[in-house]
């Protein structure tokens, strides 16, 4: 009994994984932004914004079936900080985390390759005007434009036209 019970979940376990290839999700920084992050906001800080964009692709993607077996390549082209980020502050010592807001946002490009071979190309960027720039984080409104963009994109949204 034992040794059934062992081979029926085994051959239920190879289906499901043959069945269900999570998207493979890829992110990288464009060479303009990369060039900001050396000199102005820091290197460590624009590549959490990166990880953050692939986490919550990767997430959102998932429940899709139509993103199984499918490739997602994405460039963070830029990425504003709604305040300013820890090398800034320390290049300049004067500078005011609590009293310095700015208008944050991303854009992101990319493509998304299904396991079929068809490609279809993304395009998304937001931008905060200071009027509404109420976030409490450093990254606050592209980690907001970072969310929308993924929710989009795991929904099957048409990303190209923004």
């Amino acid at each position: 009994m034992r040794t059934f019970a062992f081979a029926a979940a085994a051959l239920l376990l190879s289906g499901t994984a043959a069945m269900a290839a999570p998207a493979a999700v890829t992110v990288t920084i464009g060479p303009e932004l990369q060039k900001k992050a050396e000199k102005t906001y820091g290197v460590r800080d624009v590549g959490e914004v990166a990880e953050r964009l692939r986490t919550q692709v990767e997430k959102k993607v998932a429940g899709n079936p139509s993103f199984e077996g499918a490739r997602v390549d994405l460039v963070l082209v830029d990425a504003l900080p709604s305040k300013p980020t820890m090398k800034q502050l320390n290049d300049r010592p004067g500078l005011s985390y609590f009293h310095s807001i700015s208008a944050g946002g991303a854009t992101i490009e990319g493509q998304v390759t299904r396991a079929d071979g068809s490609v279809q190309p993304v395009r998304y960027k937001d931008y905060e005007n200071l009027r509404w720039a109420r976030t409490y984080s450093t990254w606050g409104d592209a980690d907001r434009t970072i969310d929308y963009f993924a929710y989009r994109l795991g929904q099957g949204a048409q990303l190209a036209s923004r």
